[in-house]
């Protein structure tokens, strides 16, 4: 794919794949995220879809995943066709803006200061691809302008678990070829429910899902005067990770230069000596601050931040009723399952979230709109008015020292 010219040829993709989902306890854990399950029952996972989905834009080359160290092999596992050195492993979480300024500073000093990068999360459900791929095509567009840009979701309800962005004016006349583009007035937290439908009412704020879009330079440079830091430790780690890069390229030519095969004699796993001492110098003072606080909002401020409307299906997955809404009823009473059919037994119970994953059967008598979640090590019950709450259940399990159940 990559050798055509698709209007993608300077466009990378990042996919940072953090975070635990603790919405999603006790399904989801800290050795396994969200990212690595298929809640969707489609037997795709959701970090495999959002690879599927952006593959087919810019290419598999063109997709790299930026991750804990400790998800690197389900990672790899579950993505074969992503070659190792696409795959940025992160000592300790240290939030967005370092994990998408990492892939990046690589992705520059591999190519050029001038590609594009965008970063799209490895959790989310986006259904509708003509849409997005356009979406992400005008995102492109803009942001070869110089923007950084991002994808506003179609606010479908007064939704209070999401940031939201105010559009500005349009910037069709200065960027023909993205003629949806919109400058961002500002970006706003989650709001209460008041300010929430106020925000609906005007018509002019859109979900903020997180997808930024911009040119790597612009990246960089608003780092180094701003976070100058943290970009100067992601600069160093980025450099032994090419240095890295380079050792590996030589062995593989000395190889074939005694007529070994490098396939056989030479793993790029061996390779990590300069990273590996970059990382443990300056990963661990690195701040940890999220890509809108340190990138996204204070450039909005400045008019340098443009958006993208994305008119296709999209969710976070972000609790229990999340979920419910992206699974079919198993019945007519509007039970949902995610699991083996097999495994659920209901009697007059209606509106029910269902996880089986217990090597057991789950019988429900009586019960209505209830979130049923087991696991061989943990079973959540709750209401699902409540399932935002659930974090909290996660919370108090630490607290307790509870760790092997986090």
């Amino acid at each position: 794919m990559n050798g055509m010219s698709n209007g993608f040829d300077d466009f990378y993709a990042i996919i940072p794949a953090g975070g635990t989902g603790t919405r999603l306890w006790p399904l989801s854990r800290e050795s396994k995220p969200k990212f690595l399950f298929d809640l969707l029952g489609q037997g795709r996972t959701l970090i495999q879809t959002t690879f599927d989905r952006l593959a087919a834009i810019c290419g598999i080359d063109h997709v790299c995943v930026s991750t804990g160290e400790r998800h690197v092999a389900a990672v790899r596992e579950q993505l074969p066709e992503l070659s190792a050195e696409h795959i940025f492993a992160e000592p300790s979480p240290r939030d967005s803006t370092a994990a998408i300024a990492l892939a990046t500073a690589v992705l520059m000093r591999r190519h050029s200061d001038d590609i594009i990068v965008g970063s799209f999360a490895a959790d989310h459900v986006i259904r509708g691809k003509l849409a997005f791929i356009e979406a992400v095509r005008q995102a492109v567009q803009t942001a070869r302008a110089g923007y950084v840009t991002t994808i506003g979701i179609a606010a479908s309800r007064p939704s209070t678990a999401f940031g939201y962005i105010h559009e500005g004016g349009s910037l069709a006349a200065q960027i023909p070829d993205a003629p949806d583009a919109t400058l961002v007035e500002r970006f706003v937290e989650k709001p209460n429910a008041v300010t929430a439908q106020a925000y609906l009412s005007t018509g002019e704020y859109r979900w903020n899902a997180g997808m930024f879009v911009m040119r790597a330079s612009v990246l960089m440079d608003h780092l180094h005067k701003e976070k100058p830091r943290l970009a100067r430790a992601i600069d160093a780690i980025a450099d032994a990770i090419v240095a890295d890069d380079h050792a590996y390229e030589t062995a593989v030519e000395t190889a074939r230069m005694h007529g070994e095969n490098p396939r056989e004699t030479v793993q790029r796993e061996d390779f990590h000596a300069h990273r590996d001492a970059a990382m443990a110098r300056h990963w661990p003072s690195i701040e940890k601050i999220a890509f809108d606080y340190a990138v996204a909002e204070p450039l909005s401020v400045e008019g340098g931040v443009a958006m993208i409307p994305g008119d296709f299906g999209w969710d976070d997955v972000g609790d229990f009723n999340s979920v419910a809404a992206l699974l079919p009823s198993v019945d007519e009473r509007n039970n949902k399952v995610l699991g083996s059919l097999d495994d659920v037994t209901t009697l007059d119970s209606a509106g029910d979230v269902i996880v089986a994953g217990g090597d057991r059967t789950i019988a429900l008598l009586g019960v209505n709109d209830m979130v049923v979640v087991d696991t061989p090590d943990a079973l959540l019950v709750a209401p699902r008015a409540r399932s935002q709450e659930v974090k909290a259940i996660v919370k108090h399990l630490a607290e307790s020292g509870d760790d092997e159940l986090l």
